[in-house]
This record gives C-alpha cells, structure tokens and sequence, in this order.
C-alpha cells in the first residue's frame, strides 16, 4: 500500500484535474470532427481511448517533470515533499514507471488510424521537455498550451484523417485558454520561483495578470467562435458559447487573487467545468445538424 500511495502522488493520480485539462481538448478535437448521423458507439469509443490515454501520459508527464525539476522542487513549499524531491522514489524507478506508463499508452493509441499515431508519436518531444522552458523563457505556458492541446488534433485527425484550418483555429484557441489558467496556476508559487530564478508568465504579467487573462480568454473564445463560423456549425453554437464567457469573466477572473494561493488553485480547478461546458457547446449544434 505504501508504494501504491508514493507512486499515486508520483503520478498525481488523486488529482484529476491535470488528466482532465489534457482530456478536454480531445474531446472538443473528437466532437468536432464527429458524424453522429453514425454510428454513435464509435464515438464514445473513441472517447474512452482519449480519457485513458490522457490519464497515462499526464501521469507520465509528471514522473518526467519531477526528475528534471527535483532540485527546484526541494526549494519549493509546495513541492518539496514529491516523492522524487523528497528522495522517497528513486529516479531509477521514476524512470521505470514513465516507460510503463508510455508503453500502455502506445497500446491505446495503436486504436487509431496512422496519421493520428505519427501527430502523436511527433508531440512526445513537446511532452517531455516542457519542465525545462521555466529555465529559459518566460513563456513556459505557451510551450505547455501547445502540447497540452495538441489531443485537439488528433481527435479531430482520428476522424477525418487530415488537418485543415477549422482544427488548428480552434487548437489555437485552447493554446490561449492553457496560457491563462496556467498563468492563474503560477502565481501559487511566484514568490519561490522568483527566489530560486524560474521563469513564467504569472512573473512577467505580475501586476497586470487580469490584463493578461482577458487578453488570453479573448483570444480563446475568438478562435473558437471563428472556427465555427468557418465550419459552419448550428447558429445554437454562439448562444451556448455565452456559457463558457460568463464563466471565464464573470467567475474565473473575478474570484481569482493573485495574492490568495487557495483562490488561485479554486480559480484554475474551475477549469475542469469550463471544459465540460465548451464540450456541451459543441455536442448539441452537432447533434442538431
């Protein structure tokens, strides 16, 4: 029990959050592209894959993230007690794990057709050195805002089996949306990450972060509101899309406090609705085609 529960909080398993916010993507990339004249059996099947496949490599993704950031996460209030950091698990078995975890998460994806293998075999660089970009640029979000929602493209390629622009307008926009909650997420360890010299948004917008989280939250809803224009999706699709504006800057901006690490972590989770609500946007026009 003891080595199930270090490599739960290895994986953040107990934390659905992370796996969820690498699930949403997938699921509006998935709906978009989905016939549901079909069979509508295939699309939940799909659907599965995505969650386990989620599930897998964000908690590969973190193994990797706390052996590269161990040093920084001992310094770190918040993530000093990690199983690496702490030295509980050693990077060997940190290391077994991940390829485990990527070996099952290969075999989900064997499930889909070869162009969407290739995308995703193609972002595994993007996955696993995202940890290192807080040391270079201020911008490590963004390199997170394009991994995390590369899975919008590949659940529209795992339909279609092509890109064209309507999936990358609306991938562009879920980059926007991973640039402002991670940026709301940053600010709980802002004061540690400027002592020990990390980089992010939430220190480059500090004082003007809900400048910076309109602007982000703009661009998500424009992107996405011109992708379904391009695609042609019910007219219902723009009343719904008011949902997803309320939440954003009638709740999400409004209760976030910079200073409040507890408000910043209640601001960003809200994240996990705002992808429920964006998918139910999506699915109704689409069913009503």
């Amino acid at each position: 029990m003891k080595h199930l529960k270090l490599f739960f909080d290895l994986t953040r398993f107990q934390k659905p959050i992370g796996f969820m916010l690498l699930f949403w993507p997938c699921a509006w990339g998935l709906t978009l592209a989905y016939d549901f004249s079909k069979n509508i059996n295939d699309y939940f099947f799909y659907l599965i894959l995505f969650f386990l496949g989620s599930v897998l490599m964000r908690s590969a993704g973190c193994i990797v993230n706390d052996i590269l950031d161990k040093e920084f996460d001992a310094k770190v209030f918040r993530t000093k007690d990690r199983p690496i950091a702490s030295g509980k698990i050693s990077v060997k078995i940190a290391l077994i794990y991940t390829v485990a975890l990527c070996f099952f998460a290969f075999i989900v994806l064997l499930n889909f057709n070869s162009i969407t293998i290739i995308l995703a075999i193609g972002s595994m660089p993007l996955a696993f050195t995202y940890p290192l970009m807080k040391r270079f640029t201020y911008w490590p979000q963004l390199f997170l805002g394009i991994t995390f929602n590369y899975g919008l493209l590949l659940g529209w390629t795992s339909i279609k089996g092509e890109i064209d622009l309507i999936p990358l307008l609306f991938y562009f926009g879920a980059i926007f949306w991973t640039l402002g909650y991670d940026t709301i997420y940053g600010f709980q360890d802002i004061n540690d990450d400027e002592i020990i010299g990390l980089k992010s948004t939430s220190i480059k917008f500090k004082g003007k972060e809900k400048i910076f989280l309109f602007v982000c939250y703009t661009g998500l809803l424009s992107f996405f509101l011109i992708g379904g224009y391009l695609m042609k999706i019910n007219n219902i699709f723009y009343l719904l899309m008011i949902f997803p504006f309320l939440h954003l800057f009638f709740y999400q901006i409004k209760i976030f406090k910079s200073e409040n690490p507890s408000s910043c972590l209640k601001a960003f989770k809200s994240n996990n609705l705002l992808g429920l609500i964006i998918l139910i946007a999506i699915l109704i026009p689409k069913n009503l085609v």
